[in-house]
């Protein structure tokens, strides 16, 4: 059966790859970036339309006020660009903000970080498959009417990809990636030379379209209100630059350098365009409305309800080559295409963040598992899951998505560029060279404006935008930080309920009679139980086996192994693919062929646990393993319990059941009330 099911898995995710074979897949620089930035570089194809669309609420004479935004975003990226490299030198393992904000500002800031980045990177999926469903959906007329599921079969179709190792879905997606960046930087320089240098006038399809204004003569307050909100749409410029602070690891050597380079590049690269596409469509005289069946006029007339708007890169596009040209139809490819690409940066963060997290025991360990293709499977799946149900839950409208984002990358941004402040003040203590301090000071000045800048955008993200849809953002930060403070207390509580204790113990103790082979994964309570329980089996051999799945962990079994002096001996399997069910069973399987007649006996700790979330976090090894030991013939498979403190909730409910069900139950009454007959009460 599971060669049956193997082929269809190796055909869509390819053959799997050995541990020692982790290293082909890390990412050269041209690779790194469009994995990385795409999210941050395609944001511009949607980021200017966005302040068009704010100003156009006080009508086109609002629009002069855009270059003066597009000065401040690029202020604004340019700082977080800078003081992100301090990050990527300083903390290169690859926690990036969820671990400067833990180390410097404690568990509950980085967690608060990490709440923000899921959320952010579930966003980021969402909001840039339904933008480029509705980008195709105005050629495509049957992708408009069935866009929910176009919008899931496409996040099925990365999830595919992803599932098949970051370098392989990297390479596929540099090609439009580079397409898109070219594209733009062509449109740009050959609207200049015709604007400048041939004098031409270019016009934008909708340049002789006339703006209602909801709001008329807007000043004062009003007037600042309106600035900052078109400033805070346009902050989305900004998402994604905190993905390769996130990916370090996944970078060729050096690390450091080359995420570094990367992220100054990506700055470069989306200022750039950012400013240019703004500056084009000033010239252009773009027309952009939020309700542009009732705001957008031709000839005096509103357009109706028949009207579709097109995005402001596609309106400079149409002016600048002309509409139908091939590279005005090379650009609008390129750019559908990068919006769908653009989840990518998402697919390549979450699983990694959701590692970290696993291996600090916020989120099941599961996560902390890399696939057959040595990618974050789990954590793969779960972002494609819970982006597709964000997708359903918003009919695919982007309108509405895109209200929720940007809170999450700010709150990161902020708490990370404080905690790195932290960092500088700390090793500044202790630094006796000069040069050394004054890379720091100038370092720490770098990270204390830019968590000021940042800061100060966040505030005007919230105020803005709070009652647009943030607050749906802010209440998913909240969901993910109680969820994983709930497995944080429940990995503890077990961890401290399980410990192997220094002397000896009752769980050290032998009870009755049996043998073989003791799975090991760790040395606690319930490691201790099974092996004093197969020394009394009377057999002749006595093994401890363990599967060498994360080489440090191992190391550190074998040392407490010796150190404690434990009289049976231990055998790792090693485990090139980090599967465990298939080494242990291939070993019991040798087992049985060199003597046939012998019976052997595999012996694994197991938790009992009383909820049934419980059942989620705990077990999957040994119920895979018993799934397969128990049709293997000759193979007894014993399961030596460990009851946890939550055990009891279940064995008094199976008790209460089993009275209630007991012949004549119902007709002698409950338990509690039969008990106070009896004794006279």
């Amino acid at each position: 059966m599971s060669k049956l099911t193997d082929v269809p898995k190796r055909i869509l995710i390819g053959r799997a790859l050995r541990s020692d074979r982790l290293g082909e897949t890390l990412l050269p620089k041209r690779i790194a970036l469009p994995v990385f930035a795409s999210d941050a570089l395609s944001s511009v194809a949607y980021a200017p339309g966005e302040v068009l669309l704010v100003l156009s609420v006080a009508g086109i004479s609002a629009y002069h006020f855009s270059p003066w935004i597009a000065l401040a975003v690029v202020v604004v990226m340019f700082t977080v660009v800078a003081s992100y490299r301090q990050n990527v030198h300083a903390y290169p393992s690859g926690g990036g903000d969820y671990e400067v904000a833990t180390t410097n500002l404690g568990p509950k800031a980085g967690l608060t970080v990490a709440s923000a980045l899921l959320v952010d990177y579930v966003l980021t999926v969402a909001v840039s498959i339904t933008s480029g469903i509705e980008n195709l959906g105005s050629a495509i007329p049957f992708v408009v009417e069935h866009k929910v599921l176009c919008a899931v079969a496409v996040i099925l179709l990365l999830t595919l990809m992803n599932l098949r190792g970051v370098k392989e879905s990297g390479s596929l997606f540099a090609i439009p990636t580079y397409v898109f960046v070219v594209g733009v930087f062509i449109m740009i320089a050959w609207g200049a030379f015709r604007g400048i240098v041939l004098g031409d006038t270019m016009r934008a399809p909708t340049a002789d379209f006339h703006i209602k204004a909801e709001e008329q003569g807007l000043a004062g307050f009003a007037l600042v209100f309106l600035l900052l909100r078109a400033f805070s749409s346009g902050c989305a410029a900004l998402t994604g630059v905190e993905a390769v602070s996130n990916g370090v690891p996944a970078f060729r050597k050096p690390k450091s350098k080359n995420a570094a380079t990367t992220l100054s590049l990506m700055g470069a690269l989306a200022i750039t365009m950012l400013v240019g596409i703004i500056g084009l469509a000033l010239v252009t005289k773009v027309r952009m409305a939020e309700n542009p069946a009732h705001d957008l006029l031709k000839n005096g007339v509103p357009v109706g309800s028949g009207y579709v708007q097109d995005p402001v890169i596609t309106q400079v596009a149409e002016a600048v080559f002309g509409n139908g040209s091939f590279l005005f139809i090379v650009l609008a490819a390129a750019t559908a295409l990068v919006l769908f690409l653009a989840a990518n940066t998402a697919y390549n963060g979450f699983p990694v963040l959701g590692s970290i997290l696993a291996q600090d025991r916020y989120l099941p360990r599961q996560l902390h598992t890399r696939g057959d293709r040595l990618a974050f499977s789990n954590g793969i799946v779960l972002l494609a899951g819970a982006a597709a149900l964000l997708v359903v839950i918003y009919g695919a409208d982007s309108t509405r998505l895109i209200q929720l984002y940007i809170v999450g990358v700010f709150v990161s941004f902020t708490l990370s560029q404080t905690g790195m402040v932290r960092h500088w003040n700390r090793h500044l203590r202790t630094e006796k060279d000069p040069a050394k301090r004054r890379h720091m000071i100038r370092s720490r000045a770098i990270n204390a404006f830019g968590g000021f800048l940042t800061g100060l955008v966040l505030v005007v993200v919230l105020v803005t935008k709070f009652t647009h849809g943030a607050w749906v953002a802010l209440l998913g930060m909240c969901i993910f930080f109680a969820t994983m403070t709930a497995i944080r207390k429940h990995y503890d509580r077990v961890a401290e309920e399980i410990a192997a204790p220094e002397t000896p113990s009752d769980d050290s103790v032998r009870p009755s009679r049996v043998h073989s082979i003791v799975l090991v994964s760790k040395i606690h309570r319930p490691t201790l139980r099974a092996i004093a329980y197969a020394k009394l089996m009377r057999t002749d051999t006595l093994e401890a086996l363990s599967v060498n799945v994360d080489p440090a962990e191992t190391k550190a079994l074998r040392e407490e192994w010796e150190r404690r002096g434990i009289d049976v001996p231990l055998k790792v399997l090693d485990s090139p693919y980090r599967e465990i069910t298939r080494p242990v069973i291939e070993y019991v399987k040798n087992l049985r062929k060199e003597s046939p007649r012998d019976a052997v006996s595999v012996i694994i700790p197991e938790y009992v646990v009383g909820h049934w979330y419980e059942h989620l976090l705990h077990n999957q090894s040994a119920l895979r393993l018993k799934g397969r030991l128990l049709f293997t013939p000759g193979i007894m498979v014993t399961s030596v319990p460990y009851q946890l403190e939550s055990s009891e909730a279940a064995k008094l409910r199976a008790r209460r059941r089993q009275e209630w069900n007991a012949p004549g139950s119902v007709r002698r009454g409950p338990v509690e009330k039969r008990t106070k007959e009896s004794s006279g009460k």
